[in-house]
């Protein structure tokens, strides 16, 4: 795109006077002194064969006999090669026979050294220009853009609207790409609005700038006006509009609009469809993840890096990890991001053997160098697959490998610690740690002292979780059910009650199942959905028949301060029963069964689920707000654990 601007401003030059003067002169002199004009289609051929070497020991032959055309020639074939010594080699022949380049060429410069990454060989060529235009500047701004320099970039910007110069559509699309975080964002929009004074606001570089602009400062809102006002549309807007839902979380809203944008005749490229499974993800919609993925083939689109990890990481989210693992080894090309989808795939399915096999392989190839990231999914691995022994021996590696652990990597060794029984343990290390603890930390110990029923640790992580954060639910939730079970009723009631006093509520659970490629949602104690008379039935039906095997309703899941009879009618509504009642009614026996809960599944759901399997003989997938369920047979590959 810059090209065609640098290109189309030649037609329209404003060199320097002098420059020129001295330039015609020079070459007034050369060619009266000379026998030969220069030969500027031989450089041309030299260059059309990529011959850059020989083209430029032409330039040398010729010396003062270069024109305009030739230096262009051989500044275009630089910037193709990305030969930035070689480009300096024509800036210094330059110097040497005193030729004073144009506007157009010192842009072509800037551009030359931008992208091979002399960034600051860039700004000096621009800073040196006598004359600068449009285009200079935006090359400049852009150069800056495309490296993360943001602060630079919206200064260059702020100095071309004093220098008087008028800035074009491509400026103001290259800007906006630059305001990111809260002072950012708010020059971005005194940016908008300077854009819609100039009438630009309906071009489509722009108009994607800014959609692309407001999304990733979580105003998606904002983002979809620009989007409805754009008066044509091409695929970099839609996929803009549909990976800022994606990004948000959104994921039925940008699916919504990617199947109306469908319709209306656009043709998805790689970034569209990485976004759209970004979304089927969130949502675990195997059928859907696999209809674009039969897609992408049948387009027969190249083997973007970027789309491969996407589908390693949709297919290992909706349950399908073997899906995953059959693309990652079909990989001819593998980054980091590769390697950790697929390790963090294997995490969350707690198949910690799978994780440390192909951790080792990574390390024996020895092509990808393992980051932070990598090591944050092999310990999450090792402690879901219950490999206490391998997980501390890597933690305490990554020093040694020049690696240094964060709070997360700490996290996970208290999991871990938490899983295996080991409470006092992971309290002593949570002691002993450079961090102050996080939440997340003072949770997992909560978790673990739950389960292993440690009253005196959990009570200390429960008081600093509610200090920590008050508005929190689930915590108040943990510590009342770990006093429930030491027999500790006063204590249950107060924490009940203090609950009350800080008017705190729990986040709406809500639940999705995929059938037949359309996605049902259901709210706990839904009554939206047009079979919702039939669903509920169902699900009592279901209890009834459960209670019949050994199935107990565990009433400690309710935080309302009702009759037993009410608290079981509660738990009856929850979110994941009304989805896997409807799973059941829905789909042929034997069927797989696939939810998606927004929350982390409650006690009493998951034990549900497991009966349900163990009764009708039908896995049971769902994914969590905390890892993977499989449920087969009445039993889960998550240990009961989660």
């Amino acid at each position: 795109m810059l090209r065609k601007i640098i290109i189309s401003s030649f037609h329209h030059p404003n060199y320097a006077i002098s420059s020129n003067l001295f330039n015609q002169f020079t070459r007034q002199r050369f060619f009266q002194s000379s026998s030969f004009p220069p030969n500027s289609s031989s450089l041309k051929a030299l260059c059309s064969n990529g011959r850059l070497r020989e083209a430029l020991l032409e330039m040398a032959i010729q010396g003062l006999g270069i024109v305009f055309e030739g230096y262009d020639t051989l500044l275009n074939e630089c910037v193709k090669q990305r030969a930035v010594r070689e480009g300096q080699r024509v800036h210094s022949h330059m110097i040497k026979t005193c030729y004073f380049p144009p506007v157009y060429l010192g842009t072509r410069f800037i551009v030359l050294y931008a992208k091979c990454d002399f960034l600051g060989d860039a700004r000096k060529m621009f800073d040196e220009m006598s004359l600068r235009n449009v285009v200079s500047w935006t090359a400049m701004i852009s150069a800056y853009s495309q490296r993360g320099y943001a602060s630079e970039a919206l200064n260059l910007f702020v100095q071309i609207l004093r220098s008087g110069t008028e800035p074009n559509e491509f400026t103001f699309a290259t800007v906006l790409t630059s305001c990111t975080g809260n002072s950012g964002f708010e020059l971005g929009r005194q940016i908008h609005s300077f854009v819609i004074k100039r009438n630009f606001d309906s071009h489509i570089f722009v108009g994607s700038s800014l959609l692309d602009m407001y999304a990733k400062a979580g105003r998606i809102h904002e983002a979809r006006g620009v989007f409805e006002c754009l008066p044509e549309r091409d695929v970099v807007s839609c996929t803009a509009i549909v990976s800022g839902y994606a990004q948000l979380g959104f994921d039925e809203a940008a699916l919504e609009v990617f199947r109306r944008l469908l319709r209306e005749g656009m043709v998805p490229n790689y970034v569209t469809y990485a976004s759209l499974l970004t979304v089927l993800s969130g949502l675990a919609a195997l059928d859907l993840g696999k209809q674009v993925h039969n897609h992408v083939l049948r387009c027969k689109l190249p083997s973007y890096v970027v789309l491969e990890n996407s589908l390693i990481d949709m297919y290992s989210k909706c349950g399908s990890v073997n899906y995953s693992r059959r693309i990652f080894d079909r990989m001819t090309e593998r980054t980091a991001i590769s390697w950790n989808a697929m390790l963090v795939g294997y995490s969350k399915h707690g198949m910690g053997r799978e994780v440390v096999e192909l951790f080792n392989f990574m390390k024996d190839e020895n092509k990808v160098k393992p980051d932070s990231v990598t090591l944050l999914a092999v310990l999450s691995g090792c402690s879901h697959g219950g490999m206490k022994d391998k997980g501390l021996a890597i933690f305490y590696e990554m020093a040694k490998n020049g690696l240094e652990p964060e709070m997360e990597h700490y996290g996970c060794v208290v999991d871990l610690l938490g899983r295996a029984g080991r409470v006092d343990e992971a309290f002593e290390f949570i002691k002993k740690m450079p961090f102050e603890p996080t939440a997340a930390i003072w949770g997992c110990l909560l978790g673990a002292c739950r389960v292993h029923l440690n009253v005196d640790i959990g009570e200390l992580a429960g008081r600093w979780l509610l200090e920590i954060e008050p508005e929190n639910a689930g915590n108040y939730v943990i510590l009342s059910n770990l006093y429930a079970s030491a027999g500790r009723w006063e204590d249950v009631r107060i924490i009940r009650e203090l609950m009350k006093e800080k008017v705190v509520t729990k986040e709406p659970g809500k639940s999705w199942i995929e059938i037949d490629q359309i996605l049902h949602t259901f709210h706990a104690s839904d009554r939206s959905h047009p079979r919702r008379e039939e669903v509920l039935t169902k699900v009592k039906e279901l209890s009834v028949k459960f209670k019949e095997v050994g199935y107990v309703p565990d009433l400690s899941c309710v935080l309302y301060d009702v009759e037993e009879e009410q608290k079981e009618k509660i738990l009856l509504n929850h979110s994941e029963k009304l989805a896997l009642a409807f799973g059941f009614v829905s789909t042929p026996e034997g069927l797989p069964l696939r939810i998606i809960k927004n929350l982390r599944i409650c006690v009493d759901c998951h034990d549900f689920a497991k009966f349900f399997s163990k009764v009708y003989g039908r896995e049971v997938s769902i994914i969590d707000k905390n890892r993977f369920h499989r449920i087969v047979g009445g039993h889960c590959s998550c240990g009961d654990y989660w």
